[in-house]
């Protein structure tokens, strides 16, 4: 007998780990955020799970992104698909000509952990209702400030302001969860720690199994 997830299904029950394998989410970006959602989401008995990536990995990944190891140069979805099995991958670099031309309607659950602003507010402004975004997790190292809300509830995080103004600038006002933290920034340039960006992926994780089973 298969016991791999039989501790999920006390937890969430049949009924909710049911829904939990037939959902279908897709993850933008699987990098130290992205690749801990992933991680958590296939261990909790999800079995239709896209990623979307465009990078290899490199050194400085080492210190945060699962994957990495004995990996650098390779490519990140390829090396991830290999890891998870049942998971689709897709080799693409996210901007705005492919927000436009990918279709997102087969999925339930959309994951938004790249880093590219202008691809995160087209992405909320189409895709709201099923949008989960992950704000910004470098250059902090305190995990208890990270908070779980919606886009105009954020405070303290200047990736989430840029995306409020942009927002608003474009007259929409709907209202979408959101990862970010409140601590203020330790370094101007991009340091990083697992502890948070790790952390980041795996509250996305959770909001995606509450939203499925509640």
């Amino acid at each position: 007998m298969d016991l791999r997830f039989e501790r999920c299904k006390m937890l969430f029950g049949k009924e909710g780990f049911n829904k939990i394998k037939n959902v279908k989410v897709i993850i933008l970006g699987v990098g130290g955020v992205g690749s801990f959602a992933l991680d958590c989401l296939y261990k909790s008995g999800l079995t239709n799970i896209t990623i979307v990536d465009y990078d290899r990995y490199d050194t400085t990944n080492l210190n945060r992104q699962i994957g990495s190891e004995g990996n650098i140069g390779e490519c990140k979805v390829s090396t991830l698909t290999k890891l998870y099995p049942g998971v689709k991958g897709v080799i693409q670099k996210m901007d705005i000509e492919w927000v436009d031309s990918f279709d997102f309607e087969p999925y339930d659950i959309i994951i938004d952990a790249c880093d590219t602003t202008r691809v995160k507010v087209e992405l909320a402004k189409r895709y709201h209702k099923k949008l989960i975004m992950s704000l910004g997790s470098a250059k902090r190292y305190d995990f208890k400030k990270i908070e779980v809300t919606t886009i105009f509830k954020t405070h303290g995080d200047a990736l989430a302001r840029k995306i409020r103004y942009e927002l608003k600038k474009a007259k929409f006002n709907k209202n979408f969860t959101v990862v970010f933290s409140s601590e203020e920034p330790k370094v101007k340039d991009k340091g990083s720690f697992m502890g948070v960006t790790g952390a980041f992926g795996l509250a996305i994780c959770s909001e995606v199994i509450k939203k499925i089973t509640k």
